[in-house]
């Protein structure tokens, strides 16, 4: 299938899936089987999802993904709420790193919520990169890669947090503020295991 037979076959899954929502949401779908409706759309956006990501339609998709995020939210399942929110912020990547910046920054917030500060340390790093490569503001990915620390820190993985760490101290350098920069040094150097000889 060509990109243009994709495209047409995610524009048959997205008119689906917004059927899908309309019968959930009318009186009678409320009353009988409204859920089911709803986890339905959610698949046929999931679909048209990656049918547009294999027409390369990295804008489409991450739409889609959302889309399919928002219902599940709906539906109370977090976790795939995040994991949709997570693959919307991979598309929006190579379209709009805004977006995938915003997508990502939702699915931190539940996985936070659910305690799963490792996944959302994984995911803050994802945005200090995208703030770094893609939108060229380095404040902003020095504080994703502060976060990430923290909740590293937090779950006891050391030398990820120090990784992040260094980083934030590479680019503290960079910027000329060298007293941050040395504090963080100091910081980290004791635990790195180079150190220990």
């Amino acid at each position: 299938m060509a990109a243009a037979g994709k495209e047409a076959e995610a524009q048959r899954l997205l008119a689906e899936a917004e059927r899908k929502v309309r019968g959930a949401q009318s009186f009678l779908g409320g009353l009988f089987g409204g859920s089911s409706r709803l986890e339905e759309a959610c698949e046929c956006y999931t679909r048209a999802a990656n049918m547009f990501k294999m027409a390369k339609n990295w804008s489409q998709a991450g739409w889609a993904f959302s889309r399919a995020a928002q219902l599940q939210l709906q539906l109370q399942s977090k976790h795939e709420a995040a994991s949709a929110l997570v693959d919307a912020g991979n598309a929006f990547r190579k379209a709009d790193p805004q977006e995938a910046v915003n997508s990502l920054l939702r699915a931190i917030e539940i996985y936070t919520d659910m305690g799963r500060f490792t996944i959302a340390a994984k995911h803050h790093v994802s945005i200090a990169e995208i703030c770094e490569s893609d939108l060229m503001d380095i404040p902003k990915a020095m504080a994703h890669y502060e976060q990430a620390a923290d909740y590293y820190k937090g779950e006891e993985s050391t030398s990820s947090a120090n990784k992040c760490l260094l980083k934030v101290a590479a680019f503290a350098a960079q910027l000329e503020q060298f007293p941050r920069a040395i504090d963080i040094y100091e910081q980290v150097g004791p635990s790195s295991p180079s150190s220990s000889s």
